[in-house]
């Protein structure tokens, strides 16, 4: 069906652009020949001038659009078994450019990046709020990419105020959630499925996972029987968070806490020749854009050489990529690559994307940016 973005570049402006359009007006496009294209919401201002929300031109955009599109994203997700807590939405790979709703149990965070989402933000909620009775919405636009749109960051609630601190469960396992101020809409759950998947090699191992946030893959091996678990994280909060996590779930004297650059100390202590059973490595993307490309490839070599260092043979390597720039071929070769000069042999274990309540689209990269790695090292 095509990608759903419309650059400018690609738009006869003297000819087929509408004057009077409006910042996140819905427009129709048409082809030069006057074939219909689709109908999506219009920005001028944007490289991305129209994101198309349907390619039917018989289908109009309005509340009933909406409840519709969020109905049925919500029925795959049940279908597929995420029911508690998941990506209800995922942008274009839900036919609903620019709009993210993480569902956590009752409570529902919403993303709208685009001006012309963003103006449907009440029909948004009302939906919501017909298909589930939620305890409370929140929005997380406090996101730089907003600007790009004109649109100022903000955060604050879309339903009556409620207490942001929540508790969620996954995969057996109680976290602490913090939608208000924790990163992104407050959890990472592109990766539920992934924790899940440290279960066997982490039996019986002495753990570190480095940039641990707030702990959800060390908690995790905690859970699955690790012997002990080393967390790493440059943030006093998120060390904090990663306490509170571990105390939840009655895990404290397994797991330990530091608030330190992984960076630097993952160099120092291969220098020593420190070594656990698994390392794992989850870290923040290395670059939005493909003018850094190089120095995120780099990134990414120099940290998972470091890691394959600090494990035993015959141990395990976690390893993770969250920038959809740096597409999989090219990562499982940045790994490589880390193997060569790190002197270790290496057997691939499992390969993931995210969790599959973030579908992948084939043919539009944006939807396909998590690597999710395991490798044992020899």
């Amino acid at each position: 069906m095509g990608h759903p973005w419309i650059f400018g570049n690609e738009v006869n402006k003297g000819k087929a652009l509408d004057s009077a359009a409006k910042v996140g007006e819905i427009v129709d496009v048409y082809t030069h020949d006057k074939k219909f294209i689709g109908r999506g919401y219009v920005n001028p201002q944007s490289q991305i001038m129209v994101r198309l929300l349907t390619r039917d031109k018989n289908e109009q955009i309005n509340e009933a659009f909406f409840l519709n599109r969020i109905q049925k994203a919500w029925d795959y997700r049940k279908t597929l078994g995420y029911v508690e807590n998941c990506r209800l939405v995922f942008g274009e790979a839900d036919d609903l450019p620019q709009l993210i709703i993480d569902k956590f149990n009752d409570y529902f965070v919403i993303q709208t990046l685009a001006f012309g989402i963003d103006a449907w933000k009440p029909a948004i909620v009302k939906a919501i709020e017909t298909i589930f009775t939620p305890k409370g919405i929140y929005e997380r636009n406090d996101v730089p990419v907003r600007e790009l749109e004109g649109m100022e960051q903000h955060k604050g609630f879309l339903s009556a105020p409620f207490d942001t601190n929540i508790i969620i469960n996954e995969n057996g396992i109680q976290f602490h959630v913090d939608i208000a101020n924790g990163q992104k809409t407050g959890y990472f759950l592109d990766q539920q499925d992934n924790r899940r998947a440290i279960q066997h090699i982490v039996k019986g191992a002495d753990v570190l996972g480095a940039f641990c946030y707030t702990g959800s893959f060390e908690i995790s091996a905690a859970h699955y029987g690790a012997k002990s678990v080393l967390g790493l994280d440059i943030s006093e909060n998120a060390i904090a968070m990663c306490n509170k996590n571990a105390l939840l779930n009655g895990l404290e004297s397994i797991c330990t806490f530091q608030s330190v650059n992984a960076f630097d100390v993952l160099k120092g202590w291969a220098k020593d020749g420190k070594q656990w059973d698994v390392v794992m490595l989850d870290p923040p993307s290395f670059t939005k854009t493909r003018a850094t490309i190089d120095k995120a490839i780099a990134g990414y070599k120099e940290i998972n050489l470091r890691g394959m260092k600090l494990v035993k043979p015959g141990g395990f390597l976690v390893t993770s990529s969250c920038t959809n720039l740096v597409q999989p071929e090219l990562f499982l070769d940045i790994i490589q690559r880390a193997a060569i000069d790190a002197k270790r042999k290496i057997r691939q274990v499992v390969f993931n994307s995210q969790s599959a309540d973030h579908p992948i689209i084939r043919g539009q990269e944006n939807t396909h940016y998590l690597k999710f790695l395991i490798v044992q090292v020899l």
